[in-house]
């Protein structure tokens, strides 16, 4: 198990398919094209599930808003590609997902953590928001979010810079 991430650390560098906003189709990214920018990774559990559409429909509805901080967002799950295309076409999501289904981002932040519901224990996805300065550098860290104030938090933490 990775090390628990802190404010300041690195944040962990990966190759990862994406879909959706201004990816459209499936491309590869790495999180290290992204310095020089703001970027917002936010770890949600599963697509088309309650709380994880109340999550992102929060952010489609603030999108412009959140667009206009100059930040880049990205929402990723262990979902495959044509799950994340599903989720984005059922909820008119105008930002892109990545698909973390090897789960070696999850684990790299953290995130792929032992859960219990209705007395089972399983591992899955923790719902956690890492903000991440240009430099790569983790400048905010939000576990077990509430998905219906995820979006209003995150604008305020955008907001102080």
């Amino acid at each position: 198990m990775a090390k628990e991430l802190k404010l300041g650390d690195p944040a962990p560098d990966f190759s990862a398919p994406v879909i959706g906003g201004e990816y459209g189709e499936e491309t590869t990214i790495r999180l290290s094209d992204f310095r020089g920018r703001d970027v917002v990774l936010y770890f949600y559990p599963k697509d088309d599930t309650p709380g994880c559409t109340t999550q992102a429909c929060g952010i489609r509805d603030k999108w412009k808003t959140l667009k206009d901080t100059g930040t880049v967002v990205f929402g990723v799950s262990t979902d495959s590609i044509a799950s994340h295309r599903k989720f984005i076409e059922k909820f008119t999501l105008p930002f892109p997902l990545i698909s973390d289904e090897d789960k070696k981002i999850v684990q790299a932040y953290g995130v792929w953590v032992q859960k219990q519901m209705v007395g089972k224990t399983y591992l899955g996805t923790e719902r956690s928001t890492f903000l991440i300065r240009p430099d790569g550098t983790i400048k905010g860290i939000f576990r077990k979010v509430v998905p219906g104030e995820h979006v209003d938090t995150l604008l305020e933490e955008l907001a102080l810079g």
